[in-house]
């Protein structure tokens, strides 16, 4: 009686709050920083997430590598160990993995290797052996070496087959010192990524008035219509948005959204099995003192026309210390996968790398908001 006691009393608890949640990577000695992954699904059924390990320091610029752990159900429990993916080959570190399955099969491995101020691009490599080996690495950007940032589970594949890799520019050898308010463009390649080029359309951000916006971290969606949207972070309390009808060779001019958030990047994908898009972001719409301008409360909410307007929104954390950023997107047949920074701001925001599991029916429930602390344990 006791046993089915408590087995009542977990399902309840499942019923009352759906989301999972798995500190699946904190940092540890010789290990202060576990961040920015992604997610891929093997043909074993088996799902690999591939994170940045730093392994001598918490900053941007210190020392790390690609490691990845797996999951064989779903994403619920992950093995406990690391695999090293990529040993780091830049000068600084290799970090901010995005993870595709091409057309012709093969993985593709998308990361920043980062030799300094002055050098930091995204590169390739494929693996024909569901990650077993990979292949040399090819420069997604050399026509003119500078700083560019591609966040994490930001390459996209078009329903062309076309990838597209959206950067911000913040540095070149000519200039006086970095343009941290960013050039934004995207580099396209239709030959799986044998070869490259940039966009015709390089923009920088105005705002209504006229002034420079800060542009950051940019992302793609393919609507339904075959136009694309990009976003990105800015420090003028929304996200701001640009849309091309042709691939991503020409852009319009960015403007303001109604995506409401701090400096913190969001992220929008389409959900397979119900063709809404969904936005993981901080949102600030109202938000009260405690969280103002700090990458915390952690939302979704779904879309049924293309981004034009956002319902159901609900709330995964709202720790006002903590710093939930740089999502990882994945959808099993019938759950979101979530993998995300998770630190505490005031030790290393972050520091901490998450997953948070939901049902993707969940998401088209009104009138929810979840909300508890994480799970202590690590997955295995």
């Amino acid at each position: 009686m006791l046993l089915v006691a408590c087995l009542s009393a977990v399902e309840d608890a499942r019923a009352e709050d759906p989301v999972t949640r798995i500190r699946l990577l904190p940092p540890g000695p010789g290990n202060p920083r576990n961040s920015e992954g992604d997610f891929i699904e093997l043909k074993d059924g088996r799902i690999l997430f591939v994170y940045t390990h730093f392994d001598d320091g918490g900053g941007d610029h210190s020392g790390a590598h690609l490691a990845g752990r797996f999951s064989s159900d779903g994403g619920l429990t992950w093995t406990d160990e690391d695999i090293v993916v990529l040993p780091n080959e830049g000068q600084q570190n290799v970090m901010s993995v995005s993870l595709l399955r091409l057309v012709g099969g093969r993985i593709a491995l998308f990361y920043l290797r980062k030799n300094s101020l002055a050098d930091c691009r995204p590169y390739l490599r494929t693996s024909a052996d569901e990650g077993k080996t990979w292949s040399e690495p090819r420069a997604v950007i050399d026509d003119e070496v500078g700083y560019y940032v591609m966040n994490n589970d930001r390459a996209v594949q078009l329903s062309t087959g076309r990838l597209v890799a959206p950067v911000a520019l913040h540095n070149l050898p000519r200039y006086e010192k970095p343009d941290w308010a960013g050039t934004v463009m995207c580099y396209l390649s239709d030959d799986e990524g044998t070869s490259w080029r940039r966009s015709k359309d390089q923009l920088v951000g105005k705002s209504p008035a006229g002034g420079r916006v800060t542009l950051q971290e940019p992302g793609v969606v393919e609507l339904t219509d075959g136009r694309l949207m990009m976003f990105c972070r800015t420090t003028s309390g929304c996200q701001y948005v640009s849309f091309s009808k042709d691939g991503a060779e020409h852009w319009s001019a960015f403007e303001p959204s109604k995506i409401i958030s701090p400096c913190s990047p969001a992220s929008i994908e389409r959900i397979p099995t119900t063709g809404d898009l969904l936005l993981v972001w901080n949102n600030h719409e109202n938000v009260d003192a405690a969280h103002r301008g700090k990458r915390t409360p952690y939302n979704v909410a779904v879309s049924r026309d293309e981004g034009r307007t956002w319902e159901n929104t609900k709330t995964l954390e709202d720790d006002p210390n903590g710093w939930y950023c740089y999502t990882a997107v994945h959808f099993t047949a019938d759950h979101v996968l979530l993998g995300h920074c998770a630190g505490d701001r005031r030790t290393g925001g972050l520091s901490t790398t998450q997953i948070t599991r939901f049902p993707v029916k969940w998401l088209c429930e009104e009138g929810v908001r979840t909300v508890s602390p994480p799970d202590p344990g690590k997955g295995g």
